[in-house]
């Protein structure tokens, strides 16, 4: 696993031995944000269910003026600063770590976001809520998008407020959803 462009391009992230995080894929990396293209710079990015911060890592050092990741689990938030400190982005970067999506709301007073980045553990039930989450605390700007990492068992729910589908990806059993804040 690396970052694939920009900034930090080339450089390996670490990631904790075990298979409760599973890190995105560089294939679906490159294709997603090639689906995000110019979006990205000078976006405020959110980070959900962030891991190794692979995805909004990829998102600052394609140009993204600052990112916000949450990730729970404390091992993995130790990881991921270690990933941050490595690619030299650590100044752009907030690292909450709590579990917030969808119980909690998000510590601070933040504007919305231009792109929301989430990668929930496939199958638990967190993709819906969490959608609606981010609706309810308005959380993505008008002409924002949210991207989805999700089982092709998991489905996006069709009736989101404020959250239109623009098109759905297909990787195996692995689906990246793109939404747009309405």
């Amino acid at each position: 696993m690396r970052v694939i462009a920009g900034t930090a391009r080339g450089v390996p992230l670490k990631a904790p031995k075990g298979e409760r995080t599973r890190p995105t894929a560089d294939r679906v990396k490159e294709s997603l944000f090639g689906i995000i293209g110019a979006r990205v710079i000078d976006a405020d990015v959110l980070d959900l269910f962030a891991g190794t911060g692979a995805l909004g890592i990829e998102a600052l050092s394609r140009g993204a003026r600052r990112a916000v990741f949450v990730e729970s689990d404390r091992r993995v938030a130790e990881i991921l600063r270690q990933n941050l400190k490595k690619c030299r982005l650590e100044e752009a970067a907030t690292l909450v770590v709590k579990r917030l999506p969808p119980h909690s709301s998000l510590p601070g007073d933040w504007p919305p976001f231009d792109l929301v980045l989430m990668d929930p553990p496939y199958e638990e039930g967190l993709v819906a809520p969490t959608l609606e989450w981010l609706v309810r605390d308005r959380l993505v700007k008008a002409g924002g998008w949210v991207v989805v990492e999700h089982s092709a068992k998991e489905e996006i729910p069709s009736r989101l407020q404020n959250l239109s589908l623009i098109r759905t990806k297909a990787f195996g059993e692995t689906l990246v959803t793109f939404l747009e804040s309405g």
